[in-house]
């Protein structure tokens, strides 16, 4: 393998990573079989490809200046701000909708096949016999893609109506979605979806700050803060937005949703304002406004939106059960025409032989059967209904029904985590202090503690000179446990970006002041609000062990004790949590002591080098961990004013400085996180949905390897895989090293090499980074582990790794999500599932199956999926079979008869015997199952089978041809031995032969009986046997009710049936099939 070259050359000469085998793909030979094969297609998509790039051009994305309430000073033009998830127009819809029929060279064969029939030389039968079937194929098509596209029609339209309230200088304006231009003032009420990405100028909120939901974007269900531009804000009245002269300039459109950069300036005050803007500061397309109204101007609309721009256009699926049979009908094909040149050669290529040959082509054409597409596609939707009517997985609807089988061929299933495998309702577990720790059943003694400690605290703040003999009254030892509970639930009620939110009381205008009053403490009215649910979590548990955080704005908090007293702390500065610092701190300043505390918590691995000495934090982080607990480590120092105040100066400083400011900030910071407290191990848990671990245990039986994609945290992720035993617990986890160069890449890969059967957790960026460089390598070595984590995913990442995995291993994916940013990797897999949960339906939506429960995939895939592919590909080769069989008994006539091309049989006996006559017995495969549901689901080990595709290969295919050409024989023969006096009795003794054959065939396929399979045998024969009195010109009514008749025809179909029904006995006595085992 590459990676194990020498390290040197590669550093001074990027390009060399080209030589490497990334692709390994072999060049094909370009000749006629290319071209057979699907080189015809390649040229016209190429075609397709090079048009629309030469009509759509695509503008080159800038960066932009955009002034304030002016949309007309904008320099250059910008998109629509319209969303559009149509596949076609009016225009395309038909050509698009004939091309993806005609692609296929099974449509493309009936088509041609069809048109010969208008050329009079060439007519064989009744043009109904042709062109019924294909239009009733090309009928449901057309109809079914009419349908989505309308919904599709509606849905965009019902989007790009919704009303604004748009800032002009005569006041407010009412304005549609699709009408916004960049520049524009959009008012945003509270829970309505921001139509473009914005940058966030003012809101009705006191603080200068809001609330907004990003579940549709990043898949997240936490709210996010964001703070309004401090200029635009402090202006007196909404209407001044027009008086001042500003504009922002911002950096081209990205698809990061995570990060943003602009400034804005104000050029009419003196000096002129700058102001710089972050990710903070804006408000993407596709959000929910949470609290208060807030006031933006547009600066991305569009197909340049950060939510747009992370969407990929759907594309049509298509099931590795249709390739397949694409791939034997052009077999068909190949043997169809061998077979007509064999007629034209043996007839010595006499007379206007090219005509002749064209004939035999029609004559045999039944070798590949029209019906095929038509009984695939009943059966699709059979199986889509049998799907949704399963009582076991309620709730599940088939919303791509062309696709069923493909859940049975899967090898690779990416999951999301958030929401997926989690119900994202965190829960507080446990609290460690070193030297006792506390769970769910022990949390009343906390309770205790805090009562104690804060009324304690409260007596001695009233009086002065607190007496001797309350003090030692208390035992010592619990005092000081009793303080130290105290102050670790202090540590977590003060260290977090929470917020309480009060929802405004229902009640008139005159209660409005009145509500405001006593609402503040109103327990019942409060909800709590974070980037992160884990943060929501810790704060309701100090609540419910009797500290309250009742009010907190961007400068202090208010805690209340469970006496009722409130504590006020002035918040000093805030160290946000990031992906590199893994670590969160404040500082906050007492206002009854004046004192100065700087807390800070934050994941292991980043606090064990921060807090002071000790001798349990890490064993007790790994047992926590191992319970599938989230950890937090807490830890303070107490700070003099001097200390704080030298401290201030050097990170205002610091964070003026134009170059390397991240670095010189987390310096300064860093001389602060010295020799901290040790407080307290939190453990939090991320409860899973239900029954997640079996269903990942039966997935993974099944042989099915899982992925977790996910956009939370690495530590998160790692714990989550623990805990829903993706990750088994006697399983290494390799935990990939960030990388930002092609050197450091190199070096990790190596280091991953050396592993065996090990889990491999990876972030984004480094997956960005090793992709660049080594993409090939990465896939194979990941696609060798049992299970993978990819953390701090964005949702194109999601659906690149997606396509991947597809275009290096060639098995079939599976993508399951259930926010709007797993839609990208729902539709970029060959299945997408989608979950309906607190993250909306977008992801519901967009899939091919939607589900209620992550439970209810293990019975879709093992149960479903299995069935769906062994009846379609049983269906597929019976009717191919049907007709062989035909066409066989076409080439013997033709041969006897001096190679003449005649029809055998002509008009309704060939609509009727792909039609009445066995239509009925042979679509009743598709309720065909080898084994019961429940012993699919105890045994999933039977799925693992269906991903070699031996149901249906060239080995079974050719065992099928095998069967057609000796019952085809046996038939033709048989009637022609048993000649008698007129030619019209051949037809009716080989026609009756060949459909008993028929039926007795498909009763030999069937493995378990269903009632209905009973029925459509009998009402078969009935239709059979009622038609013959009125077919008098194929069937001599008097011979065919002559005992004669009756014994020629019954000696014929045993002949041809009965060695096969040997066959079948002796082979499941000597060599029976995996599934036979159980059901004996």
């Amino acid at each position: 393998m590459p990676l194990m070259m020498s390290e040197e050359g590669f550093e001074n000469d990027e390009s060399d990573y080209h030589s490497l085998p990334r692709a390994r793909i072999t060049q094909r030979t370009r000749g006629l079989e290319w071209f057979v094969c699907g080189g015809w297609k390649f040229l016209c998509t190429s075609c397709c490809d090079w048009l629309i790039n030469v009509c759509q051009r695509k503008r080159e994305l800038r960066a932009r200046t955009v002034w304030l309430g002016h949309p007309e000073k904008c320099e250059e033009k910008h998109p629509r701000n319209s969303i559009k998830n149509q596949k076609y127009n009016v225009f395309t819809f038909i050509p698009g909708v004939l091309y993806e029929q005609f692609k296929f060279f099974l449509n493309l064969y009936f088509l041609v096949v069809s048109c010969s029939q208008f050329v009079p030389a060439l007519k064989i039968g009744y043009l109904y016999t042709y062109w019924a079937p294909l239009g009733f194929v090309l009928a449901v098509t057309i109809t079914r893609e009419a349908v989505d596209e309308f919904r599709r029609f509606q849905r965009d339209k019902e989007v790009n109506s919704q009303l604004y309230s748009k800032l002009t200088v005569r006041g407010k304006v009412q304005v549609k979605s699709s009408d916004i231009q960049v520049g524009d003032l959009i008012i945003v009420e509270k829970n309505q979806r921001v139509p473009s990405d914005m940058v966030f100028l003012r809101t009705s909120e006191k603080a200068g700050s809001c609330f907004i939901r990003t579940d549709q974007l990043d898949g997240e269900t936490d709210w996010k803060l964001k703070v309004a531009v401090s200029c635009t804000q402090r202006l007196p009245a909404l209407g001044d937005l027009f008086s001042i002269n500003a504009y922002v300039h911002a950096q081209k459109p990205l698809l990061d949703i995570h990060s943003f950069e602009g400034t804005f300036t104000r050029e009419d005050s003196d000096p002129p304002i700058h102001e710089s803007l972050s990710i903070e500061n804006t408000l993407w397309a596709s959000t929910i406004v949470a609290s208060g109204t807030v006031i933006g101007v547009v600066i991305y609309t569009g197909k340049e939106t950060r939510s747009v721009m992370n969407t990929s256009n759907p594309q049509n699926k298509v099931g590795l059960l249709d390739l397949e049979l694409n791939q034997l009908t052009k077999a068909l094909f190949l043997a169809l025409v061998a077979l007509s040149v064999v007629m034209v050669t043996l007839q010595g290529f006499v007379g206007p032989w090219y005509r002749n040959l064209f004939r035999f082509l029609l004559l045999f054409s039944y070798i590949i059967p029209i019906s095929l597409r038509v009984n695939l596609d009943m059966g699709k939707a059979a199986y889509g209904w049998l799907i949704m009517a399963d009582g076991s997985i309620p709730g599940t609807v088939v919303r791509t029904s062309t696709i069923p089988e493909e859940l049975g061929r899967l090898v690779y299933l990416l999951t999301d985590k958030t929401g997926t495998l989690t119900q994202n309702e965190m829960v507080f577990k446990r609290l460690h202090l070193g030297t006792v720790s506390y769970g769910m059943d022990t949390m009343d003694e906390i309770q205790s503690h805090v009562r104690d400690s804060c009324s304690q605290l409260h007596y001695q703040a009233t009086t002065s000179t607190p007496p001797r003999k309350a003090q030692s009254s208390a035992p010592k030892v619990k005092k000081s446990v009793s303080s130290r509970v105290h102050e670790a639930v202090k540590a977590i009620a003060l260290c977090h970006n929470v917020t309480p939110v009060y929802e405004p009381r229902a009640g008139g205008t005159g209660e409005a002041e009145h509500a405001e009053v006593d609402q503040d403490f109103s327990d019942e009215n409060r909800t709590y609000q974070a980037a992160s649910p884990d943060e929501v979590a810790l704060v309701q548990w100090t609540e419910s062990v009797g500290l309250t955080l009742v009010n907190r704005d961007l400068t202090s908090m208010q805690l209340r004790t469970p006496s009722g007293q409130i504590l006020t702390y002035s918040v000093l500065q805030t160290f946000p949590f990031t992906s590199e610092s893994k670590r969160m701190g404040v500082i906050v300043r007492d206002e009854s002591t004046a004192e100065i505390t700087f807390y800070m918590k934050g994941a292991d691995v980043a606090m064990s080098t921060i807090v002071q000495y000790n001798d349990w934090l890490e064993e007790e982080c790994g047992n926590m961990a191992r319970e599938g607990l989230r950890t937090l480590v807490v830890a303070k120092r107490t700070l003099t004013e001097e200390q704080y105040q030298d401290f201030e100066s050097r990170h205002a400083q610091a964070r003026l400085s134009v170059h390397d400011r991240a670095l010189k900030v987390a310096a300064v910071l860093e001389s602060l996180e010295r020799d901290m407290q040790l407080l307290c191990v939190t453990g939090v848990e991320d409860r899973l949905q239900e029954h997640v671990r079996p269903t990942l245990e039966t997935l993974r039986n099944a042989g099915i390897k899982i992925w977790m994609l996910t956009g939370d945290k690495l530590e998160t992720a790692t714990c989550i895989a623990k805990s829903s035993h993706l990750v088994s617990r006697t399983q290494d986890i390799h935990v990939f090293r960030p990388v930002t160069s092609r050197g450091e890449a190199h070096l990790e890969l190596n280091a991953f090499r050396r592993k065996h059967d090990c889990a491999l957790v990876i972030s984004g960026d480094s997956l960005e980074v090793c992709l660049r460089y080594y993409e090939h390598e990465l896939v194979e070595l990941a696609c060798q582990c049992p299970a993978v984590v990819c953390c701090r995913c964005s949702p194109t990442q999601k659906a690149r790794i997606v396509k991947l995995l597809r275009q290096h291993t060639h098995r079939r994916t599976c993508a399951i999500g259930d926010g709007g940013n797993d839609v990208s990797m729902i539709q970029a897999a060959d299945c997408g599932i989608g979950i309906e949960g607190k993250e909306g339906k977008a992801a519901s939506l967009a899939a091919d199956f939607s589900i209620q429960r992550f439970e209810h995939v293990g019975r879709l895939l093992v149960v479903h999926g299995r069935s769906s592919y062994k009846r379609s590909a049983a269906l597929g080769q019976f009717v191919m079979h049907r007709g062989l069989v035909i066409s066989t008994m076409q080439a013997v006539f033709s041969s006897i008869f001096y190679f003449a091309s005649v029809p055998l049989y002509q008009g309704f006996l060939m609509v009727g015997y792909a039609t009445v006559y066995t239509m009925f017995p042979v679509f009743s495969l598709v309720l065909d199952q080898d084994v019961k549901p429940e012993m699919a689901m105890l045994y999933p080990e039977l799925y693992k089978d269906l991903t070699k595709g031996r149901s249906l290969s060239f080995k079974t295919f050719f065992i099928w041809v095998l069967i057609s050409i000796y019952q085809g024989g046996i038939l033709m023969f048989g009637a022609l031995v048993l000649f008698e006096s007129e030619f019209v009795h051949v037809v009716a003794i080989s026609f009756t032969a060949l459909v008993l054959t028929e039926l007795l065939m498909v009763a030999l396929t069937v493995r378990t009986w269903h009632w209905l399979m009973v029925v459509a045998e009998f009402l078969s024969l009935g239709c059979y046997v009622a038609s013959l009195a009125f077919l008098n010109e194929y069937f001599d009514v008097a011979f065919i009710t002559t005992v004669t008749f009756l014994w020629k025809v019954s000696a014929i179909t045993v002949v041809s049936c009965l060695p096969l029904y040997v066959l079948k006995y002796l082979k499941r006595k000597l060599s029976p099939p995996s599934y036979s085992k159980l059901t004996s």
